[in-house]
This record gives C-alpha cells, sequence and structure tokens, in this order.
C-alpha cells in the first residue's frame, strides 16, 4: 500500500463521497452538511502548507481533525437512516480513520518539535 499524504487521502474521500451524495435522494440536509465538513478536511491539510506560523500550521490541522470528526458523524447518520448501506458506511468510516490518525500523528509531532 502506498504512502498517500493526508491531502491525498482527503480528496479521494471527497471524491467518492460526492459521488455517494450524489446519489442519495431526500436528504440534501445531511448530504450538503456531509459535503461540507468532508471536503473542508483537505482545505485545511492544503492551507497549512502554507501557514504562516508553527502554530498557524498547528491549528489549521486541528481544524481539519475537527472536520473529520464531524464527517464521521454525518456518515453515521446517514448509516442510521438507511441512505447509504453498511459496507459503503464501514469503507468510508475506516478512511476517515486513516485521515484522523494521520492528522493527530502531524499535530503530535509538530507540538513535539515546537517544544524542544
Amino acid at each position: 500500500m502506498e504512502n498517500k499524504t493526508i491531502k491525498e487521502l482527503a480528496i479521494e474521500l471527497t471524491v467518492e463521497t460526492t459521488a455517494i451524495c450524489d446519489s442519495i435522494k431526500g436528504r440534501t440536509v445531511f448530504t450538503n452538511q456531509l459535503l461540507r465538513s468532508c471536503s473542508s478536511i483537505g482545505a485545511n491539510t492544503h492551507e497549512a502548507k502554507y501557514a504562516q506560523s508553527t502554530p498557524d500550521f498547528i491549528s489549521k490541522l486541528e481544524i481539519a481533525l475537527k472536520e473529520c470528526y464531524e464527517t464521521e458523524y454525518w456518515l453515521e447518520v446517514l448509516f442510521k437512516v438507511n441512505s447509504i448501506d453498511e459496507t459503503t458506511y464501514k469503507h468510508l468510516i475506516n478512511e476517515c480513520g486513516t485521515i484522523r490518525r494521520k492528522l493527530i500523528a502531524s499535530i503530535t509531532t509538530t507540538k513535539k518539535k515546537r517544544n524542544v
């Protein structure tokens, strides 16, 4: 398995989620929220690359982490209202988990380096 960046993983997740949301009818409130939070993960990660300072970098990654948690919430809601099947739900939650772990590792590493 190739080692993808957080941004690459976030883009893949957004592309997959967009395709799924496009196929869901009658749940626009939920799908719009999901698409916003999901796409925000990659956007904030991309922005972090051009952060003005280390605290700004950490802040942007922490926002991406919060958006990742929110994405998991909306996926669970869509699963509970039977708008996505269990296989799709588990796959997307797994993708979010991978992104979340990478974000946490990046934030932790940056904070440690800053305090050295």
